[in-house]
């Protein structure tokens, strides 16, 4: 478990995903808002190009880390990412990220993915907030806006002891609070955009308002003709470039809901 303490104001993201351009982007930009901690929530790896180069910046910049799904398979080099989907088509490109990111990180830099801790705390003011990367019952569980239910929610936070849980792993970012203020906040991931037809990728921003923890979505806008370029270079599948340079997804769409797929092209 991280421990990592109280702030006012906190930074958090996930889902690099190899951006490693959008990394340095985000870090930026959330030292310029004032973030007094910023923390990665998992998934270094997966989907775009040069892994090392993210990883890199994960270690050298002013950034806490816990463990993804994507994390733990490189860092033990498993058979695959366990990203949780069941569909074929999605783990068919699933496979070819994995494979080459596993095939192109560091041997150092796996050993350092594999003793990262998969679970953290921190507090804004005396709130107390989760970390996890898909949830607290598994770190490849998808907690979707559409079904998530209040109670599931409530149950979560009593479980935890927490006021509010932070993750990731669905790459979409949402919130929602019950009427005591407790709740769970999907933070978001920098790797790819949400799928909504737009390039920038978003962060989660945590702050103290009076005796309550304020959540801003921030987007971030970053080289991403450069980041598809390098895609395109390193062979990747050129899906992966298209969902870079449209902002719409064109993998990893069947195991979307309903609601969240309308929301898409594709």
């Amino acid at each position: 478990m991280l421990d990592l303490g109280s702030f006012t104001k906190v930074a958090l993201f996930g889902g690099t995903y190899n951006n490693w351009i959008a990394l340095e982007a985000t870090v930026a930009d959330a030292k310029a808002r004032g973030a007094q901690a910023i923390v990665f929530l998992g998934d270094a790896g997966g989907f775009g190009p040069h892994p090392n180069r993210t990883v890199e910046r994960l270690r050298n910049l002013p950034i806490h880390s816990i463990q993804g799904n994507y994390d733990d398979s490189v860092g033990n080099s498993l058979e695959d990412c366990q990203c949780g989907y069941v569909d074929p088509r999605d783990n068919q490109f699933a496979q070819i990220s994995y494979d080459y990111t596993l095939q192109n990180t560091h041997a150092d830099h796996r050993r350092w993915l594999r003793a990262l801790p998969t679970r953290g705390r921190l507090q804004v003011g005396d709130k107390k907030v989760l970390l996890c990367h898909g949830s607290p019952r598994r770190v490849n569980e998808f907690l979707w806006e559409s079904t998530t239910p209040a109670g599931f929610i409530e149950h979560l936070c009593n479980t935890e002891d927490a006021d509010l849980i932070a993750c990731t792993h669905t790459g979409i970012h949402w919130e929602r609070r019950l009427e005591d203020g407790r709740g769970v906040l999907n933070v978001g991931a920098i790797g790819r955009p949400p799928n909504d037809g737009q390039r920038e990728v978003w962060y989660s921003m945590l702050e103290l308002d009076r005796d309550r923890v304020r959540s801003t979505f921030v987007p971030v806008s970053y080289d991403w003709k450069r980041l598809a370029a390098e895609m395109d270079a390193e062979g990747l599948p050129a899906e992966f470039s298209a969902t870079i340079r449209t902002g719409w997804w064109t993998t990893c769409l069947e195991i979307l809901p309903g609601r969240e797929r309308a929301r898409g092209r594709f």
